[in-house]
């Protein structure tokens, strides 16, 4: 979630004044509906309201919509799977008197309604109970203090706000190499509210003899008696691995290391190694099961850490650089008061060390997460045929790249992301971008139209990986980034949705463009599926210069099927001047078809039958039986 710019959206001329006034206090952006208000650019007005908001609460932005809740209900109902990831929602009336946040509470919303509420001079109409009674919640500490287990604060706010007496206990360890009484401070503060002077609940009906142990601690949850267990997360997580280290072997040595020093993983701040490992599986593993990205370090960084090394390694050194890995990186992340508190441990694979950070707050600028490429499939572009995944991807992203019009029809979840357009015919330039930006550190999101593994960038991306630098590859850098591809809907599917059911049976997708692939091949490809009686999608039918390809398909398709074979033109999918023309394969024109059509050519079965419907199928639609005529028949 990017709670950093509040996305305040206005359906009326009245809402659009208070938006853009909070716009520009929170340093924020505002949105309004292009029907009721005037002067609005391109990427500040929007035609449908649902949708709109729709897509800027899944790019994961806070959201203040200035009108009704129960727009915004309707417009995110089927979107609500895990609260604990939702982002801020908040309704607020025209005049700014009523602000009710609605969901996100503990994730912000409770906090920016307050600030808005003192902003417009209003009430915030905050519902949970503990934010209401103590001005906190148990299951949403500052940072750096984490719950052990979220699962349990509810029941134990409900016995602090029936009058439960509170005992705070502070177990940090006696070390004074790293003295974190400053930490056990900052944590009493914060639960002062929920405590009197005395330690009891400073009112409520409870009985005198319920009582609730609260616990800071960096000692692991079930080794420790209390009701709710905090650990601060002062810990850094230094791995290394030889090439191909099993992730089981390093998720049990993590577990040994921590077991052997009476610690909490829960406490784990950061998890860190040496860039050279930036795609070890085993350690991309192991700090995904801490619910961390993985921050490595250059070689000579690490270097610099050697002489405060407990166990440094010439083996090591004369292999990539520095003289530890796991100690060096744990010290690394955990900065200059950090304290190496358990020294390097291995198995076969794997080493494992850990540091503590007394400060609770360094933050190492000389790392970097090792970094992604997203190929992203959009559909055709309207947001209510991309995937929630191709949505979240672009919310994760750093930057996008793509063809610019691509870029564009993302519409509100590209707003104000750093992104990088390439002309058609740049393909090539445009992933070896993206990947070389990725070995620099960076999220970056190659959007696509349709599916990105069909006739996209996906292909071109994993080429690119599988050469080497001197082949006409890319940086080792850039060969060490993950690939992650979210599934879009793709042209010959969106055809066949608006056209009845045409791949109903075995189908194939043939390219028609010979600006890749030689026409003799295209024509073997041709002449084997029409042989096989497939149902085939011709993309890139035609272009300004290509004219004649479709209407020698066309002719060798005649010789295995029917005239009055049905086909089907569907231009511009999803778009709101989308068309489908139905036609017969003996009068396909080729002069009806464009660059944004994809054909679609029936099998010698297929069928062509109106039906009660109209709109995109208007009124007929094809289908392609597979074979259930024979258990209809019997019947």
């Amino acid at each position: 979630m990017d709670l950093t710019r509040p996305q305040f959206v206005a359906l009326t001329a009245e809402g659009g004044a208070l938006a853009a006034r909070l716009a520009k206090v929170f340093e924020g952006d505002w949105h309004g509906l292009t029907a009721r208000m005037e002067g609005l650019t391109p990427d500040m007005g929007f035609d449908h309201a649902l949708d709109h908001i729709r897509d800027l609460y899944l790019s994961g932005k806070p959201v203040v919509g200035i009108c009704a809740a129960g727009i915004l209900i309707r417009a995110i109902s089927g979107h609500l799977h895990d609260k604990r990831a939702e982002p801020p929602l908040i309704a607020m009336s025209e005049d700014g008197q009523a602000i009710v946040p609605l969901l996100g509470g503990h994730h912000g919303a409770n906090d920016l309604a307050a600030r808005l509420a003192a902003e417009t001079s209003a009430d915030a109409a905050i519902t949970t109970a503990g934010d209401r009674r103590f001005g906190l919640a148990l299951d949403a500490p500052p940072p750096p203090f984490v719950l052990a287990d979220r699962a349990d604060a509810k029941a134990v706010m409900a016995r602090a706000l029936a009058g439960a007496s509170i005992r705070l206990v502070v177990d940090l360890g006696d070390d004074q190499s790293h003295d974190l009484a400053h930490l056990a401070q900052a944590w009493r503060d914060w639960l002062a509210p929920v405590t009197a002077p005395d330690g009891t609940a400073p009112e409520g009906t409870a009985s005198d003899h319920d009582s609730i142990t609260m616990m800071l601690t960096l000692s692991p949850a079930d080794e420790v008696t209390a009701d709710l267990v905090f650990h601060p997360q002062v810990l850094t997580l230094g791995l290394g691995a030889s090439r191909d280290c099993p992730s089981l072997e390093m998720a049990a040595l993590i577990g040994r290391g921590f077991a052997e020093a009476g610690l909490a993983q829960s406490a784990i701040r950061g998890v860190y190694s040496v860039d050279l490992k930036a795609d070890e599986v085993a350690i991309l593993d192991a700090a995904a099961a801490q619910n961390k990205r993985l921050q490595v370090f250059a070689a000579d960084r690490l270097e610099e850490e050697t002489p405060r090394l407990a166990q440094p390694s010439e083996v090591v050194f004369a292999e990539i650089g520095c003289h530890g890995v796991a100690e060096a990186a744990a010290l690394a992340g955990a900065g200059p008061d950090g304290q190496l508190i358990k020294p390097k441990i291995r198995d076969d694979h794997a080493t494992m060390a850990i540091a503590i950070d007394p400060t609770a707050g360094y933050q190492p600028e000389d790392c970097r997460h090792p970094g992604r490429v997203m190929l992203v499939g959009i559909g055709p572009g309207q947001s209510a045929w991309r995937t929630p995944e191709a949505t979240a991807m672009v919310a994760a992203a750093d930057e996008l790249v793509g063809y610019s019009l691509y870029i564009d029809l993302l519409g509100p979840i590209a707003l104000g992301k750093p992104r990088r357009d390439f002309a058609l015919g740049e393909e090539e330039a445009r992933c070896r971008f993206a990947l070389e930006e990725a070995g620099k550190g960076k999220d970056v999101a190659i959007i696509c139209s349709g599916d990105a593994g069909i006739y996209a960038m996906g292909a071109l991306v994993f080429e690119l990986l599988g050469r080497d630098e001197n082949n006409g590859g890319v940086s080792d850098a850039a060969r060490r980034v993950a690939v992650e591809s979210a599934p879009g809907v793709s042209a010959l599917q969106g055809a066949a949705a608006r056209s009845g059911a045409i791949l109903g049976h075995d189908f194939c997708t043939i390219s028609l463009s010979d600006l890749l692939t030689p026409w003799e091949a295209i024509e073997k490809r041709i002449e084997a599926a029409g042989q096989g009686d497939f149902v085939i999608a011709f993309y890139n039918p035609v272009s300004k210069r290509r004219r004649v390809g479709l209407a020698k398909a066309r002719d060798i398709l005649l010789n295995y099927r029917p005239a009055e074979t049905p086909v089907v033109l569907a231009s511009s999918l999803g778009r709101p001047e989308e068309e489908i023309k139905h036609r017969d394969l003996g009068s396909l024109d080729v002069d009806e078809v464009d660059m944004l059509t994809v054909v679609m050519i029936g099998a010698s079965t297929s069928a062509r039958i109106r039906h009660g419907g109209s709109g995109h199928s208007g009124g007929q639609v094809v289908f392609t039986p597979r074979g259930y005529a024979k258990k209809i028949d019997q019947q």
